[in-house]
Protein backbone atom coordinates (compact mmCIF):
# COMPACT_ATOMS: atom_id res chain seq x y z
CA UNK A 1 0.00 0.00 0.00
CA UNK A 2 1.35 3.65 -1.14
CA UNK A 3 2.52 5.84 2.42
CA UNK A 4 1.76 9.49 1.61
CA UNK A 5 2.62 12.30 3.72
CA UNK A 6 0.91 15.73 3.40
CA UNK A 7 1.00 19.13 4.89
CA UNK A 8 -1.84 21.52 5.74
CA UNK A 9 -0.23 24.67 7.03
CA UNK A 10 -2.59 27.76 9.48
CA UNK A 11 -4.42 29.07 6.56
CA UNK A 12 -6.07 25.52 5.38
CA UNK A 13 -6.78 25.23 8.73
CA UNK A 14 -8.08 28.32 10.03
CA UNK A 15 -11.59 27.31 11.02
CA UNK A 16 -14.04 24.88 11.62
CA UNK A 17 -15.08 24.98 8.74
CA UNK A 18 -11.80 24.29 6.91
CA UNK A 19 -10.44 21.69 9.26
CA UNK A 20 -13.87 19.28 8.27
CA UNK A 21 -13.02 20.25 4.63
CA UNK A 22 -9.47 19.12 4.60
CA UNK A 23 -11.16 15.95 6.85
CA UNK A 24 -13.16 15.07 3.55
CA UNK A 25 -10.01 15.29 1.21
CA UNK A 26 -8.22 13.13 3.83
CA UNK A 27 -10.87 10.82 4.33
CA UNK A 28 -11.59 10.31 0.06
CA UNK A 29 -7.57 9.67 0.05
CA UNK A 30 -7.88 7.12 2.83
CA UNK A 31 -10.90 4.99 0.89
CA UNK A 32 -8.54 4.98 -1.89
CA UNK A 33 -5.92 2.48 0.27
CA UNK A 34 -3.46 5.08 0.81
CA UNK A 35 -1.49 5.00 4.06
CA UNK A 36 -1.52 8.34 5.34
CA UNK A 37 0.36 10.67 7.48
CA UNK A 38 -1.31 14.21 7.90
CA UNK A 39 1.20 16.58 9.60
CA UNK A 40 -0.86 20.08 10.72
CA UNK A 41 -0.03 23.37 11.23
CA UNK A 42 -1.39 25.68 14.10
CA UNK A 43 -4.82 27.37 12.90
CA UNK A 44 -4.47 30.90 11.89
CA UNK A 45 -2.60 33.17 13.15
CA UNK A 46 -2.35 31.24 16.60
CA UNK A 47 1.17 31.63 16.71
CA UNK A 48 1.68 34.95 16.25
CA UNK A 49 -1.40 35.71 18.58
CA UNK A 50 0.31 33.34 21.28
CA UNK A 51 3.65 35.29 20.74
CA UNK A 52 1.87 38.33 21.04
CA UNK A 53 0.79 37.32 24.77
CA UNK A 54 4.14 36.24 25.27
CA UNK A 55 5.61 39.54 24.79
CA UNK A 56 3.00 41.52 26.84
CA UNK A 57 3.95 39.93 29.66
CA UNK A 58 7.75 39.88 29.44
CA UNK A 59 9.92 42.10 27.29
CA UNK A 60 12.48 39.25 26.77
CA UNK A 61 10.39 35.75 27.89
CA UNK A 62 12.52 32.66 28.63
CA UNK A 63 12.97 30.66 25.02
CA UNK A 64 12.22 27.22 26.88
CA UNK A 65 8.90 28.97 27.70
CA UNK A 66 8.17 30.12 24.29
CA UNK A 67 8.31 26.57 22.87
CA UNK A 68 5.95 25.29 25.80
CA UNK A 69 3.56 27.95 24.50
CA UNK A 70 3.73 28.11 21.06
CA UNK A 71 3.34 23.95 20.70
CA UNK A 72 0.13 24.50 22.18
CA UNK A 73 -1.17 25.95 19.04
CA UNK A 74 -0.47 22.31 16.48
CA UNK A 75 -1.91 20.44 19.51
CA UNK A 76 -5.44 22.30 19.25
CA UNK A 77 -5.31 21.44 15.43
CA UNK A 78 -4.66 17.83 15.41
CA UNK A 79 -7.33 17.43 18.03
CA UNK A 80 -9.96 19.01 16.16
CA UNK A 81 -8.96 17.32 12.61
CA UNK A 82 -8.59 14.08 14.07
CA UNK A 83 -12.85 14.33 15.98
CA UNK A 84 -13.64 15.39 11.97
CA UNK A 85 -12.22 12.47 10.69
CA UNK A 86 -13.85 10.52 13.65
CA UNK A 87 -17.32 11.73 12.71
CA UNK A 88 -16.29 10.61 8.60
CA UNK A 89 -15.79 7.06 10.12
CA UNK A 90 -12.27 7.55 9.43
CA UNK A 91 -10.26 6.17 12.59
CA UNK A 92 -7.39 8.32 12.92
CA UNK A 93 -5.10 9.28 15.97
CA UNK A 94 -3.19 12.78 16.83
CA UNK A 95 -0.22 12.76 18.49
CA UNK A 96 2.48 15.57 19.25
CA UNK A 97 6.23 15.72 18.13
CA UNK A 98 7.27 14.00 21.29
CA UNK A 99 4.47 11.74 21.11
CA UNK A 100 5.60 10.57 18.06
CA UNK A 101 9.39 10.51 18.47
CA UNK A 102 10.96 13.56 17.11
CA UNK A 103 14.21 14.54 18.31
CA UNK A 104 15.91 17.09 17.90
CA UNK A 105 18.91 19.63 18.95
CA UNK A 106 18.84 20.86 22.78
CA UNK A 107 17.72 24.16 21.09
CA UNK A 108 14.93 26.33 21.67
CA UNK A 109 13.35 27.69 19.09
CA UNK A 110 14.89 26.74 15.68
CA UNK A 111 16.09 23.27 16.29
CA UNK A 112 17.32 21.19 13.72
CA UNK A 113 16.19 17.51 13.59
CA UNK A 114 18.44 14.99 14.55
CA UNK A 115 15.89 11.63 13.89
CA UNK A 116 12.88 10.67 13.92
CA UNK A 117 11.32 7.24 15.60
CA UNK A 118 9.19 5.68 13.31
CA UNK A 119 8.15 2.71 15.27
CA UNK A 120 4.70 4.30 16.76
CA UNK A 121 3.90 5.84 13.07
CA UNK A 122 4.07 2.53 11.25
CA UNK A 123 2.01 0.75 13.86
CA UNK A 124 -0.99 3.38 13.65
CA UNK A 125 -0.54 2.42 10.23
CA UNK A 126 -0.88 -0.78 10.46
CA UNK A 127 -3.88 -0.32 12.20
CA UNK A 128 -5.04 2.04 9.21
CA UNK A 129 -5.18 4.33 11.50
CA UNK A 130 -4.81 7.86 9.67
CA UNK A 131 -1.57 9.44 12.00
CA UNK A 132 -1.97 13.04 12.21
CA UNK A 133 0.97 15.04 13.90
CA UNK A 134 1.59 18.00 14.90
CA UNK A 135 4.13 20.22 12.98
CA UNK A 136 6.85 22.69 13.91
CA UNK A 137 7.91 20.83 17.63
CA UNK A 138 9.70 17.92 18.64
CA UNK A 139 11.54 16.80 21.93
CA UNK A 140 15.10 16.74 23.16
CA UNK A 141 16.66 15.86 26.34
CA UNK A 142 17.68 18.10 29.06
CA UNK A 143 20.85 18.34 30.66
CA UNK A 144 19.38 16.66 34.18
CA UNK A 145 18.58 13.96 31.25
CA UNK A 146 14.60 14.72 31.36
CA UNK A 147 13.00 15.39 27.98
CA UNK A 148 11.86 18.93 26.87
CA UNK A 149 9.79 20.23 23.82
CA UNK A 150 11.64 22.13 21.05
CA UNK A 151 10.37 23.81 18.26
CA UNK A 152 11.60 23.97 14.67
CA UNK A 153 11.54 27.86 13.66
CA UNK A 154 10.03 29.66 11.08
CA UNK A 155 8.97 26.99 8.37
CA UNK A 156 8.78 24.13 11.07
CA UNK A 157 5.64 22.38 10.11
CA UNK A 158 7.16 21.86 5.78
CA UNK A 159 10.57 20.47 7.89
CA UNK A 160 8.41 18.49 10.18
CA UNK A 161 6.73 16.52 7.03
CA UNK A 162 9.32 15.96 4.57
CA UNK A 163 11.82 14.67 7.28
CA UNK A 164 8.99 12.39 8.43
CA UNK A 165 8.74 11.16 4.59
CA UNK A 166 12.49 10.95 4.49
CA UNK A 167 12.50 8.40 7.44
CA UNK A 168 9.35 6.55 6.56
CA UNK A 169 10.55 6.11 2.89
CA UNK A 170 7.38 7.33 1.83
CA UNK A 171 6.04 7.26 -1.71
CA UNK A 172 5.70 11.23 -1.95
CA UNK A 173 4.82 14.13 0.52
CA UNK A 174 2.59 17.12 -0.59
CA UNK A 175 2.88 20.28 0.80
CA UNK A 176 -0.86 21.49 0.98
CA UNK A 177 -1.08 25.65 1.05
CA UNK A 178 -3.39 28.96 0.15
CA UNK A 179 -1.78 29.00 -3.24
CA UNK A 180 -1.62 26.41 -6.80
CA UNK A 181 2.02 25.79 -6.18
CA UNK A 182 5.05 27.50 -6.97
CA UNK A 183 4.33 30.44 -9.06
CA UNK A 184 6.97 32.24 -11.31
CA UNK A 185 7.45 35.35 -8.84
CA UNK A 186 5.07 36.87 -5.95
CA UNK A 187 1.51 37.17 -7.25
CA UNK A 188 0.97 40.48 -5.00
CA UNK A 189 3.71 41.96 -7.34
CA UNK A 190 3.18 40.85 -10.42
CA UNK A 191 -0.85 39.71 -11.35
CA UNK A 192 0.61 37.67 -14.20
CA UNK A 193 2.53 35.49 -12.08
CA UNK A 194 2.04 31.66 -13.63
CA UNK A 195 2.60 28.27 -12.16
CA UNK A 196 5.91 26.34 -12.54
CA UNK A 197 4.81 22.89 -12.74
CA UNK A 198 8.08 21.20 -12.29
CA UNK A 199 11.35 22.65 -10.62
CA UNK A 200 14.51 21.61 -9.61
CA UNK A 201 15.39 21.24 -5.73
CA UNK A 202 18.58 23.61 -6.31
CA UNK A 203 16.78 25.90 -8.28
CA UNK A 204 14.01 26.07 -5.43
CA UNK A 205 16.60 26.60 -2.91
CA UNK A 206 17.62 29.66 -4.78
CA UNK A 207 14.24 30.66 -4.78
CA UNK A 208 13.92 29.90 -1.60
CA UNK A 209 17.07 31.85 -0.35
CA UNK A 210 15.60 34.85 -1.85
CA UNK A 211 12.25 35.45 0.07
CA UNK A 212 10.34 33.25 -1.67
CA UNK A 213 8.21 31.99 1.29
CA UNK A 214 5.52 29.41 -0.58
CA UNK A 215 8.74 26.35 0.60
CA UNK A 216 11.02 26.95 3.45
CA UNK A 217 14.70 26.06 2.31
CA UNK A 218 15.08 23.48 4.80
CA UNK A 219 12.59 21.44 4.11
CA UNK A 220 13.49 21.13 0.39
CA UNK A 221 17.14 20.47 2.08
CA UNK A 222 15.61 17.88 3.07
CA UNK A 223 14.22 16.62 0.31
CA UNK A 224 17.30 16.98 -1.87
CA UNK A 225 19.24 14.88 0.34
CA UNK A 226 17.00 12.41 0.50
CA UNK A 227 15.41 11.98 -2.75
CA UNK A 228 11.55 12.84 -1.14
CA UNK A 229 9.59 13.34 -3.90
CA UNK A 230 7.73 16.33 -3.18
CA UNK A 231 5.01 18.72 -4.35
CA UNK A 232 3.44 21.80 -3.50
CA UNK A 233 -0.34 21.94 -4.17
CA UNK A 234 -3.62 24.15 -3.26
CA UNK A 235 -5.54 22.72 -0.17
CA UNK A 236 -8.81 23.92 -2.39
CA UNK A 237 -8.38 23.16 -5.57
CA UNK A 238 -7.20 19.51 -7.81
CA UNK A 239 -4.54 20.77 -9.33
CA UNK A 240 -1.57 18.61 -9.41
CA UNK A 241 0.58 22.19 -8.30
CA UNK A 242 4.49 22.00 -8.58
CA UNK A 243 6.55 18.93 -8.48
CA UNK A 244 10.09 19.10 -7.06
CA UNK A 245 12.72 16.49 -8.71
CA UNK A 246 16.79 16.57 -8.65
CA UNK A 247 16.94 14.76 -5.27
CA UNK A 248 19.55 12.50 -4.19
CA UNK A 249 18.26 8.95 -2.75
CA UNK A 250 21.17 8.70 0.40
CA UNK A 251 21.04 7.48 3.40
CA UNK A 252 20.47 8.55 6.68
CA UNK A 253 23.30 9.85 8.31
CA UNK A 254 24.49 8.79 12.28
CA UNK A 255 24.98 12.89 12.43
CA UNK A 256 21.33 13.59 12.47
CA UNK A 257 18.56 13.97 9.86
CA UNK A 258 19.03 17.56 9.42
CA UNK A 259 22.63 17.88 10.44
CA UNK A 260 24.27 16.21 7.38
CA UNK A 261 27.41 18.12 5.08
CA UNK A 262 26.30 21.25 3.86
CA UNK A 263 28.83 20.29 1.08
CA UNK A 264 28.80 17.19 -0.77
CA UNK A 265 30.54 17.74 -3.86
CA UNK A 266 33.71 19.80 -5.39
CA UNK A 267 34.65 20.42 -9.20
CA UNK A 268 37.25 22.18 -10.93
CA UNK A 269 37.44 23.30 -14.26
CA UNK A 270 40.89 24.33 -15.95
CA UNK A 271 42.00 26.91 -18.57
CA UNK A 272 39.66 29.83 -17.76
CA UNK A 273 40.04 33.38 -18.10
CA UNK A 274 39.13 36.72 -16.36
CA UNK A 275 38.15 39.36 -18.24
CA UNK A 276 38.30 43.37 -15.80
CA UNK A 277 36.89 46.32 -17.45
CA UNK A 278 37.61 49.49 -15.73
CA UNK A 279 36.63 53.24 -15.44
CA UNK A 280 33.56 52.27 -17.69
CA UNK A 281 30.97 55.47 -18.08
CA UNK A 282 28.38 54.85 -14.73
CA UNK A 283 25.39 55.01 -17.88
CA UNK A 284 22.04 53.25 -17.99
CA UNK A 285 22.16 50.27 -20.47
CA UNK A 286 25.99 50.31 -21.08
CA UNK A 287 26.25 46.93 -19.24
CA UNK A 288 23.39 45.74 -21.09
CA UNK A 289 25.18 47.07 -24.51
CA UNK A 290 28.84 45.35 -23.81
CA UNK A 291 26.94 41.94 -22.89
CA UNK A 292 24.55 41.89 -25.93
CA UNK A 293 27.57 42.25 -28.02
CA UNK A 294 29.06 39.40 -26.53
CA UNK A 295 25.91 37.02 -26.75
CA UNK A 296 25.63 37.90 -30.49
CA UNK A 297 29.03 36.95 -30.62
CA UNK A 298 28.39 32.98 -29.19
CA UNK A 299 31.00 34.09 -26.36
CA UNK A 300 29.45 31.93 -23.34
CA UNK A 301 30.25 33.83 -20.16
CA UNK A 302 30.28 31.97 -16.93
CA UNK A 303 30.23 34.20 -14.19
CA UNK A 304 29.56 38.21 -14.15
CA UNK A 305 30.48 40.92 -11.20
CA UNK A 306 29.74 44.77 -11.44
CA UNK A 307 30.55 47.10 -8.94
CA UNK A 308 29.18 51.12 -9.19
CA UNK A 309 32.18 53.23 -8.14
CA UNK A 310 32.15 56.63 -5.72
CA UNK A 311 33.27 58.72 -9.24
CA UNK A 312 30.63 57.63 -11.14
CA UNK A 313 32.24 54.72 -13.19
CA UNK A 314 31.35 50.98 -13.12
CA UNK A 315 33.85 48.24 -12.53
CA UNK A 316 33.06 45.04 -14.59
CA UNK A 317 34.84 41.19 -14.94
CA UNK A 318 33.65 38.17 -15.73
CA UNK A 319 34.88 34.86 -16.71
CA UNK A 320 34.86 32.57 -19.60
CA UNK A 321 36.87 29.47 -21.49
CA UNK A 322 40.14 30.59 -21.84
CA UNK A 323 40.38 30.36 -25.40
CA UNK A 324 37.48 32.77 -26.04
CA UNK A 325 39.24 35.14 -24.38
CA UNK A 326 41.23 37.00 -27.60
CA UNK A 327 37.71 37.21 -29.02
CA UNK A 328 36.31 38.63 -26.13
CA UNK A 329 38.56 41.32 -25.36
CA UNK A 330 38.21 42.48 -29.04
CA UNK A 331 35.15 42.97 -28.64
CA UNK A 332 34.81 44.82 -25.63
CA UNK A 333 37.41 47.24 -26.95
CA UNK A 334 35.46 47.58 -30.16
CA UNK A 335 32.39 48.82 -28.34
CA UNK A 336 33.89 50.91 -25.54
CA UNK A 337 34.99 52.87 -28.53
CA UNK A 338 31.20 52.96 -30.56
CA UNK A 339 30.69 54.02 -26.89
CA UNK A 340 33.19 57.03 -26.70
CA UNK A 341 34.73 55.13 -23.27
CA UNK A 342 37.63 56.46 -24.07
CA UNK A 343 39.03 56.31 -20.01
CA UNK A 344 37.47 52.44 -19.86
CA UNK A 345 40.38 49.84 -19.69
CA UNK A 346 40.14 45.99 -20.56
CA UNK A 347 42.37 43.83 -18.56
CA UNK A 348 42.60 40.03 -19.62
CA UNK A 349 43.77 37.28 -17.32
CA UNK A 350 44.13 33.79 -18.54
CA UNK A 351 45.21 30.42 -17.01
CA UNK A 352 43.18 30.61 -13.77
CA UNK A 353 40.92 27.71 -12.87
CA UNK A 354 37.48 27.30 -11.32
CA UNK A 355 37.31 25.72 -7.98
CA UNK A 356 33.77 25.03 -6.87
CA UNK A 357 31.79 23.73 -3.95
CA UNK A 358 28.32 22.71 -4.39
CA UNK A 359 25.41 21.15 -1.76
CA UNK A 360 22.89 22.95 0.16
CA UNK A 361 22.51 25.85 2.48
CA UNK A 362 26.02 26.83 1.76
CA UNK A 363 25.32 30.56 2.13
CA UNK A 364 22.53 30.10 4.65
CA UNK A 365 24.31 28.08 7.23
CA UNK A 366 27.20 30.06 9.09
CA UNK A 367 30.43 29.19 8.61
CA UNK A 368 30.70 27.14 5.36
CA UNK A 369 31.64 29.90 3.29
CA UNK A 370 34.45 30.87 6.04
CA UNK A 371 35.91 27.34 6.36
CA UNK A 372 36.19 27.26 2.60
CA UNK A 373 38.22 30.40 2.43
CA UNK A 374 40.19 29.32 5.96
CA UNK A 375 41.68 26.48 3.72
CA UNK A 376 42.47 28.13 0.74
CA UNK A 377 43.99 30.99 3.04
CA UNK A 378 45.90 27.84 4.99
CA UNK A 379 47.68 27.13 1.72
CA UNK A 380 48.39 30.28 0.42
CA UNK A 381 45.98 30.07 -2.53
CA UNK A 382 45.04 33.56 -3.83
CA UNK A 383 41.67 34.14 -5.12
CA UNK A 384 41.17 36.14 -8.46
CA UNK A 385 37.26 35.84 -8.21
CA UNK A 386 34.26 34.81 -6.66
CA UNK A 387 30.68 33.74 -6.87
CA UNK A 388 28.12 32.63 -3.81
CA UNK A 389 24.51 31.20 -4.39
CA UNK A 390 22.80 29.10 -1.69
CA UNK A 391 23.95 25.71 -4.11
CA UNK A 392 27.29 26.60 -4.86
CA UNK A 393 30.51 28.90 -4.25
CA UNK A 394 33.01 29.19 -6.78
CA UNK A 395 36.34 30.46 -6.66
CA UNK A 396 39.10 31.82 -9.52
CA UNK A 397 42.29 30.46 -8.67
CA UNK A 398 46.01 30.18 -10.87
CA UNK A 399 46.15 27.13 -12.59
CA UNK A 400 49.34 26.33 -11.00
CA UNK A 401 47.57 26.23 -7.87
CA UNK A 402 44.71 24.41 -8.95
CA UNK A 403 45.55 20.64 -7.85
CA UNK A 404 47.03 21.53 -4.40
CA UNK A 405 43.76 23.79 -3.82
CA UNK A 406 41.64 20.97 -4.86
CA UNK A 407 43.05 18.11 -2.72
CA UNK A 408 42.75 20.46 0.10
CA UNK A 409 39.20 21.52 -0.06
CA UNK A 410 38.32 17.85 -0.54
CA UNK A 411 40.18 17.19 2.48
CA UNK A 412 38.40 19.81 4.65
CA UNK A 413 34.75 18.77 3.22
CA UNK A 414 35.85 15.09 3.74
CA UNK A 415 34.76 14.38 0.52
CA UNK A 416 36.09 11.79 -2.05
CA UNK A 417 37.34 11.41 -5.32
CA UNK A 418 34.25 10.41 -6.69
CA UNK A 419 32.32 13.35 -5.14
CA UNK A 420 34.05 15.97 -7.86
CA UNK A 421 31.15 16.22 -10.36
CA UNK A 422 27.71 15.79 -9.25
CA UNK A 423 25.70 17.64 -11.70
CA UNK A 424 22.67 15.26 -11.76
CA UNK A 425 20.33 17.96 -9.62
CA UNK A 426 21.55 21.07 -12.14
CA UNK A 427 20.55 19.11 -15.51
CA UNK A 428 18.41 21.00 -17.47
CA UNK A 429 14.54 19.62 -16.72
CA UNK A 430 12.63 20.99 -19.86
CA UNK A 431 14.51 23.78 -21.34
CA UNK A 432 13.42 27.12 -19.64
CA UNK A 433 16.33 29.53 -19.28
CA UNK A 434 14.21 30.94 -16.55
CA UNK A 435 12.33 29.42 -13.96
CA UNK A 436 11.45 32.32 -11.36
CA UNK A 437 12.25 35.51 -10.56
CA UNK A 438 12.51 37.40 -6.72
CA UNK A 439 12.87 40.45 -5.17
CA UNK A 440 14.89 41.03 -1.50
CA UNK A 441 14.33 44.21 -0.26
CA UNK A 442 15.79 45.63 3.06
CA UNK A 443 19.62 45.05 1.75
CA UNK A 444 22.15 46.47 2.10
CA UNK A 445 25.35 46.85 0.74
CA UNK A 446 28.71 46.78 2.47
CA UNK A 447 32.40 47.52 0.20
CA UNK A 448 35.57 46.48 2.21
CA UNK A 449 38.41 48.36 0.66
CA UNK A 450 41.86 48.53 -0.35
CA UNK A 451 41.85 44.65 0.79
CA UNK A 452 45.26 42.86 0.51
CA UNK A 453 45.97 40.27 -1.26
CA UNK A 454 45.66 37.69 0.77
CA UNK A 455 42.65 35.04 1.31
CA UNK A 456 43.40 35.44 5.71
CA UNK A 457 41.63 38.85 5.09
CA UNK A 458 38.51 37.34 3.53
CA UNK A 459 38.19 34.02 5.57
CA UNK A 460 38.30 36.79 9.02
CA UNK A 461 35.43 38.43 7.26
CA UNK A 462 33.53 35.12 6.81
CA UNK A 463 34.55 33.90 10.22
CA UNK A 464 33.49 36.92 11.73
CA UNK A 465 30.20 37.19 10.44
CA UNK A 466 29.29 33.07 10.63
CA UNK A 467 30.16 33.48 14.09
CA UNK A 468 27.69 36.53 14.83
CA UNK A 469 24.95 34.63 13.09
CA UNK A 470 24.87 37.71 9.95
CA UNK A 471 24.37 35.39 7.17
CA UNK A 472 26.04 36.82 3.29
CA UNK A 473 23.64 37.16 0.97
CA UNK A 474 25.89 38.13 -1.97
CA UNK A 475 29.50 38.53 -2.39
CA UNK A 476 31.71 40.12 -4.70
CA UNK A 477 35.26 40.81 -5.34
CA UNK A 478 37.00 42.89 -7.46
CA UNK A 479 40.53 43.11 -8.18
CA UNK A 480 42.76 45.30 -9.31
CA UNK A 481 46.54 46.12 -9.44
CA UNK A 482 48.22 48.67 -7.50
CA UNK A 483 49.90 51.59 -9.75
CA UNK A 484 53.40 51.42 -9.73
CA UNK A 485 53.73 48.37 -8.97
CA UNK A 486 53.04 44.36 -9.96
CA UNK A 487 51.32 43.65 -6.42
CA UNK A 488 47.59 43.82 -6.48
CA UNK A 489 44.57 44.77 -3.91
CA UNK A 490 41.13 43.82 -3.82
CA UNK A 491 37.62 45.41 -3.34
CA UNK A 492 35.01 43.21 -1.11
CA UNK A 493 31.44 43.66 -1.58
CA UNK A 494 29.07 41.99 0.89
CA UNK A 495 25.24 42.41 0.81
CA UNK A 496 23.41 41.77 3.66
CA UNK A 497 19.96 42.51 5.64
CA UNK A 498 19.67 45.72 6.07
CA UNK A 499 18.74 44.76 9.82
CA UNK A 500 22.19 43.25 10.39
CA UNK A 501 24.08 46.76 9.12
CA UNK A 502 25.03 48.61 12.84
CA UNK A 503 26.11 44.66 13.46
CA UNK A 504 27.74 44.01 10.87
CA UNK A 505 29.95 47.64 10.77
CA UNK A 506 31.12 47.21 14.61
CA UNK A 507 32.09 43.62 13.91
CA UNK A 508 34.32 44.52 10.75
CA UNK A 509 35.61 47.62 11.94
CA UNK A 510 37.26 45.37 14.86
CA UNK A 511 38.01 42.47 12.18
CA UNK A 512 39.68 44.74 10.02
CA UNK A 513 41.63 46.52 12.37
CA UNK A 514 44.56 44.73 12.10
CA UNK A 515 44.99 46.35 8.84
CA UNK A 516 45.20 49.34 8.74
CA UNK A 517 44.78 50.22 4.62
CA UNK A 518 41.78 48.95 4.55
CA UNK A 519 38.40 51.05 4.26
CA UNK A 520 34.80 50.08 5.40
CA UNK A 521 31.97 52.22 2.98
CA UNK A 522 28.40 51.41 3.25
CA UNK A 523 26.07 52.20 0.53
CA UNK A 524 21.98 53.24 0.74
CA UNK A 525 19.47 50.70 1.36
CA UNK A 526 18.82 48.59 -1.89
CA UNK A 527 17.03 46.06 -3.32
CA UNK A 528 17.64 42.84 -4.76
CA UNK A 529 16.36 41.23 -8.43
CA UNK A 530 17.12 37.83 -9.26
CA UNK A 531 16.86 35.37 -12.49
CA UNK A 532 16.85 31.56 -11.24
CA UNK A 533 16.82 28.57 -13.42
CA UNK A 534 19.50 26.13 -14.50
CA UNK A 535 18.89 26.52 -18.09
CA UNK A 536 20.79 30.05 -17.28
CA UNK A 537 24.28 27.84 -17.38
CA UNK A 538 23.59 26.92 -21.42
CA UNK A 539 21.93 29.67 -22.98
CA UNK A 540 24.39 32.92 -23.60
CA UNK A 541 22.73 35.97 -23.80
CA UNK A 542 19.99 35.17 -20.58
CA UNK A 543 22.31 37.98 -18.37
CA UNK A 544 21.80 39.99 -21.59
CA UNK A 545 18.31 39.92 -22.03
CA UNK A 546 17.88 40.46 -18.09
CA UNK A 547 20.09 43.96 -18.06
CA UNK A 548 18.08 45.70 -21.27
CA UNK A 549 14.70 44.96 -19.04
CA UNK A 550 16.17 47.16 -16.88
CA UNK A 551 17.71 49.82 -18.80
CA UNK A 552 14.66 49.66 -20.99
CA UNK A 553 12.69 50.50 -17.67
CA UNK A 554 14.73 53.39 -16.96
CA UNK A 555 16.67 51.14 -13.80
CA UNK A 556 20.30 51.78 -13.10
CA UNK A 557 22.19 48.62 -12.06
CA UNK A 558 24.17 48.87 -8.73
CA UNK A 559 25.84 45.94 -8.33
CA UNK A 560 25.69 42.38 -10.23
CA UNK A 561 26.65 38.91 -8.73
CA UNK A 562 26.13 36.11 -10.26
CA UNK A 563 26.17 32.14 -10.17
CA UNK A 564 25.67 29.16 -12.32
CA UNK A 565 21.70 29.41 -12.02
CA UNK A 566 21.00 32.26 -10.64
CA UNK A 567 21.56 35.97 -11.86
CA UNK A 568 20.82 39.22 -9.67
CA UNK A 569 20.96 42.63 -9.68
CA UNK A 570 20.79 45.10 -6.76
CA UNK A 571 18.82 48.12 -7.34
CA UNK A 572 17.94 51.71 -5.81
CA UNK A 573 15.34 50.54 -3.18
CA UNK A 574 12.20 52.44 -4.48
CA UNK A 575 13.18 50.44 -7.94
CA UNK A 576 12.48 47.30 -6.97
CA UNK A 577 9.33 46.47 -7.84
CA UNK A 578 9.78 47.82 -11.35
CA UNK A 579 12.63 45.62 -11.63
CA UNK A 580 11.09 42.43 -10.72
CA UNK A 581 8.02 43.36 -13.07
CA UNK A 582 10.51 44.39 -15.80
CA UNK A 583 12.68 41.19 -15.68
CA UNK A 584 9.11 38.91 -14.82
CA UNK A 585 8.10 40.22 -18.37
CA UNK A 586 11.27 40.09 -20.61
CA UNK A 587 11.24 36.41 -19.86
CA UNK A 588 7.55 35.67 -20.67
CA UNK A 589 7.21 34.34 -17.40
CA UNK A 590 3.52 35.65 -17.48
CA UNK A 591 2.25 34.01 -20.30
CA UNK A 592 -0.15 30.65 -19.92
CA UNK A 593 1.60 27.49 -20.60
Amino acid sequence: MALLVQKFGGTSVGNLERIYAIAKRIAIKHREGLDLVIVVSAMGDTTDELMNMAYQIHPNPPSREIDMLLSTGEQVSIALLAIALDRLGIAAISMTGTQVGILTEATHGQARILKIQTERILKHLEQDQVVIVAGFQGTTQSSNGFPEITTLGRGGSDTSAVAIAAALNADACEIYTDVIGILTTDPRAVETAQLIKTISCDEMLELASLGAAVLHPRAVEIARNYGVLLSVRSSWTLSPGTSLVGGYAKHMNNEGLEIGKSVDSAELIENQAIVRICHLPDIVGITATLFEGLASANVSIDLIAQVNNSNRTVTISFTLADQQLEKACSICRRILNSLKAKDATVIREGEVSKLSISGVGITSRYGTLARLFEVLAKNNINLRAIATSEVKVSCLIQNKEASKALKAVLHAFELSNCQLHESSSLDDINGSKVKGVALDINQVQISILNVPNHSIVLATICRGLADAFIPIGSMVQLEYRIRSSSLYSRDIILILYQDDRIKARGILNELLSPWPGVRLEEGSTISRVSAVGVGIRNTPGVAAKMFRSLSIAGINIQMIATSEIRTSCMVDESDGLDALQAVHSCFELGQIT
